[in-house]
């Protein structure tokens, strides 16, 4: 007999966060960040309850767009309806046979 060897299954799975998966985490770290920093300036310059409701503000937007976001997918692109044609730059420079 050969040797055998562990098998760990779901290795190559992306990470998973309170529904938000792979870059998708930072995204959401970031709108958390950017929403606590918000309100600590508006509190200290304005007062407390602005400062609270731009953190509400900031972290239901950017929440919400990373939501968005993952739900189109990782790797959201155009999709441009069409024919193209994509032309070989060695195609005009052809050798010819002597």
């Amino acid at each position: 007999m050969g040797k055998k060897f562990n098998l760990y299954k779901g290795v190559q799975k992306p990470l998973i966060f309170k529904a938000f998966k792979g870059q998708f985490i930072y995204w959401g770290v970031g709108s958390i960040l950017l929403g606590l920093l918000s309100c600590m300036v508006i509190s200290s310059v304005v007062n407390m309850t602005a400062g609270i409701i731009t953190m509400l503000i900031i972290l239901s937007i950017g929440l919400g767009y990373t939501a968005m976001q993952q739900k189109k997918g990782l790797h959201s692109k155009k999709k441009d309806l069409g024919t193209f044609i994509i032309r070989s730059k060695y195609e005009h420079n052809k050798i010819k046979n002597i």
